[in-house]
Parts: C-alpha cells; structure tokens; sequence
C-alpha cells in the first residue's frame, strides 16, 4: 500500500513517530510523499532522501543530545546569561550545530537540496515554519518562489532548522533575502499538525495518514521555576505541548495515529535511553491499533465521496 505520511512536531517525543513507522513499514506500507513540523520535519526529511523507519530507530536510540547544548540543562545556565541571550539573540540556543548533523545524515544518501528529490520541479516534502516578521506561515520549498529563490536550489537541512527553531529556546533563522530579513521560527507556532497538506477536490487514489503525539498527563512536567525567563518557556510550553485531539477534525482524526507521549516534554532532550524506547514502542502500538481498524475504501465513502 502506498500513502503519504504527514508528522507533527514535538521535540524529542518525536521517536514515538518512528515507531508507527516502522509498523506500517512493517506491514507493507510505502511512502510517497512526506510533511512535518518541527520533530516532525526532520522524519519526513529523512524518509524522503531513503532513510528506513529502523534507520531512523537507530539514529534516535543513539543519539547523545550533549553534541548539540552546550549544558547538559539548559535550566542550570545562570539567569544572567539567560536574560542576556535572550534579549540579544532572541534565544538561549543555536540550531547551527543542528543543521550540520541533520545535513550530514542526508549525505549518507547523495541527497541535500529539494531538487535532489524532486520531479518535475515538484518536491515530495513539504516541511512547515513560520515567518513571524511577515506573520504568515512558510510551506517549504514550495513558498520560496515569493522570496525570489529558487526552491529547487535550497538545502533541506537549512528548511528543516527553520522548522525546528522553537521561539525563545532556539534562536530564530535570519532569513536573507534581496535585501530584506525574516526571522524564521518553528513551524507548530502555525501549523503544528499540517494532516491537510496534501488534500485536493479530487478522490485521492491513495491515502494520507497523520501521525500526532497526544498526552492525557503531563504533571510531572510542571514549571520548573518561577521567574521572569521560566514564565516565558512555560508560555512556549503550553503552546507546544497543548493536547490539540479535540480541534482534529473527524475527517483528519479518522486518518491520524494518535501517539501517548508518556509525559515527556518538547524540550526534554536528556531521557534516558530507557524512555526512548518506551515512545518508540508507544507508536510502534499506536499504529498496530489503528491499521487494525483502518480501511482507506470506507474512508472515501464516508468522508470524501459524501462531503
């Protein structure tokens, strides 16, 4: 079965995403097209370049989250210095070092800018972020073109740190274009979940599935401080991390996979190797749930042949 695979964003939870894939890559499923936000652009930027689910399983199972902070916490940097960077670079932390991992791994496979994945000028990915000095949101490639730059050309790895740069904990992209600047941030602050990306008029000859992290309990993740610069990371929290399942429309819910977090924040890129594995299997589970009860011809009948 061929689908297209659209991911949500959430930082490091985003290895539950991973493990519904590796289920449906498991029963046979071959992606087509992917989109993502955040965490969940740079599955999708690595599924398009050739990555397998157990490629990408073993990358996160591996990774040392140490090569890309400086501080093993960012809570342990001293307030002045938070203060500091905060008001000076519009963020604690950069996405440099990001970038040059997330590019390395599309290396691996010969593949660095949209047109090394595209057809006909048509790239198979989609990644979403947002322009907050024009205050509109940023489908990339397809979106450079009203920048005055060729979408073929750009690297991904460059639109998936766009992507990933969460407001206030990463710094924004400055985005250069002409002689004009957009400071570029997170996709999620506008579309944490773009599911309706790849929807046309017409009745689709194969399906888009969603695949969304959901949590019911999040108390262990409360507040960690009371100033003025925790106050401003709760605020980012709370936007990234809100349970979103009851603005999920029917027709997307019916398509999505809804992935338990186990209570693991965005930000937390310290779990342990143990907790890892216990997201990766939460979507590994989550999947064989829903392709137990999935059937793409009732979907066309009920929701797109009868709207």
């Amino acid at each position: 079965m061929k689908a297209d695979a659209v991911f949500e964003g959430g930082g490091v939870k985003g290895i539950g995403l991973i493990g519904a894939v590796c289920y449906f890559e498991k029963m046979g499923y071959k992606w087509n097209r992917f989109a993502g936000t955040s965490a969940g652009a740079v599955i999708a930027s690595l599924l398009a370049v050739g990555y397998t689910g157990q490629e990408l399983k073993n990358i996160m199972m591996n990774l040392d989250e140490k090569m890309f902070f400086k501080r093993k916490d960012i809570w342990k940097i001293s307030m002045i210095k938070k203060t500091v960077s905060l008001f000076k670079d519009k963020g604690i932390y950069s996405t440099d070092v990001i970038e040059k991992y997330i590019e390395e791994l599309l290396l691996r496979k010969g593949k660095v800018t949209f047109g090394d994945i595209s057809s006909n000028g048509e790239s198979p990915l989609k990644i979403i972020a947002s322009d907050i000095t024009k205050k509109s949101m940023l489908i990339l490639p397809d979106d450079l073109a009203d920048y005055g730059i060729n979408p073929m050309k750009f690297k991904i790895a460059e639109a998936v740190r766009m992507s990933i740069s969460i407001p206030l904990y990463f710094k924004p992209v400055k985005f250069y274009y002409g002689n004009k600047c957009s400071y570029i941030v997170d996709g999620g602050l506008l579309s944490n979940f773009p599911i309706w990306i790849f929807d046309s008029k017409n009745i689709p000859s194969w399906p888009t599935i969603g695949f969304k992290l959901t949590e019911k309990n999040v108390d262990h993740n409360e507040s960690r401080g009371m100033d003025f610069i925790s106050y401003l990371f709760d605020i980012m929290g709370t936007i990234f991390d809100k349970n979103e399942e009851v603005y999920v429309k029917d027709k997307y819910a019916v398509r999505t996979v809804f992935i338990p977090t186990l209570g693991v924040g965005t930000t937390e890129f310290n779990i342990s190797k143990d907790m890892r594995l216990k997201l990766f299997e939460s979507g590994y589970k989550s999947a064989q749930r829903f392709l137990h009860l999935w059937d793409f011809d009732n979907y066309i009948r009920e929701y797109v042949v009868r709207k």
